[in-house]
């Protein structure tokens, strides 16, 4: 079985790892351009890209997928195209390319939260549960029939790494024996119900802001699983932009009779919401280390004060 595999994150990386140690012959892996680093004149590959080159696997990094790269694909014979979060739209002919069928790993359970951002979505609204959807690839977003779903429950207080890692190992339990099923036509899609179904925004800096006063303490929780890894969390004091690293739920017994709506106690920096108490455990002011909030008590007190 061929496979030209194409993705991006950490968590395509895996899944083309566990591809490749069915014994699939991976023909070819698609990849977005490195990224400029943060480093001087450095550039960071995707961790596909690391992946592949790890694995001795042949490796794009087209900037434009256009009639040039077009005319590489056409020399690369394949029975699936696989793709995992690759970050690009493909073209029609792309998809029509592989001798069987172009097939996309989403990470929600179809049609709800088609998009760019399932995971933070599910998060974001507080669900129970998630899943992974195998589907035929169309020229919709993420519009085509399902071949196969795999459901999960969500962990308690997951964030998106954890919430990640689980739809990763869904996917790489039923990834390869649907494929061998579709190759002998023994799986045929199932349509999606479009009446049921709702779409996800890409996530951009400015989706990590928080207001205090205009959010319950849940939601704000929520926010912080779902932002963790990027692009975080953070609050706007006195015109000074303050990034949130740790925050969690502050009983209401000890502290329900303070009016101010930042504070500082024992535990950190206590802020009021709109429903009840968080403590922020650990901040970061522009420019500096993240540092504790029992560490900002005495640097920082008049600034919350004000």
């Amino acid at each position: 079985m061929k496979i030209l595999f194409a993705g991006s994150p950490g968590s395509s990386a895996e899944i083309l790892q566990d591809l490749f140690n069915q014994e699939c012959e991976i023909v070819g892996v698609i990849s977005q351009p490195d990224k400029r680093s943060k480093r001087a004149g450095g550039k960071d590959p995707s961790s596909v890209s690391l992946m592949a080159t790890n694995l001795g696997l042949p490796l794009f990094k087209p900037s434009k997928i256009d009639n040039e790269f077009k005319e590489i694909i056409s020399t690369i014979q394949c029975d699936f195209l696989v793709v995992s979060a690759y970050g690009k739209i493909l073209p029609e002919w792309f998809l029509g390319h592989p001798d069987i069928s172009s097939i996309n790993i989403h990470f929600s359970l179809l049609p709800k939260y088609r998009g760019a951002s399932p995971i933070q979505s599910c998060l974001l609204n507080g669900d129970l549960d998630s899943g992974i959807s195998i589907m035929q690839m169309t020229r919709g977003l993420d519009e085509g029939p399902i071949y196969c779903a795999e459901k999960i429950t969500i962990p308690e207080d997951a964030d998106k790494h954890i919430l990640e890692t689980e739809l990763t190992k869904a996917a790489n339990k039923v990834l390869f024996t649907t494929l061998l099923e579709v190759a002998k036509n023994k799986k045929v899609p199932i349509a999606q119900d479009d009446a049921a179904a709702s779409y996800c925004k890409k996530i951009t800096k400015s989706s990590g802001k928080v207001n205090f006063i205009d959010e319950d303490a849940s939601s704000v929780i929520r926010k912080f699983n779902a932002f963790k890894d990027w692009p975080g969390i953070f609050f706007e004091k006195n015109n000074v932009v303050i990034k949130i690293h740790g925050i969690r739920v502050l009983s209401e017994i000890l502290h329900s009779n303070e009016s101010k709506e930042f504070y500082f106690c024992a535990d950190g920096l206590a802020v009021k919401t709109s429903s009840s108490t968080l403590v922020i455990t650990h901040l970061q002011f522009p420019g500096k280390n993240i540092i504790a909030s029992q560490d900002a008590a005495n640097s920082y007190a008049k600034f919350f004060a004000d």
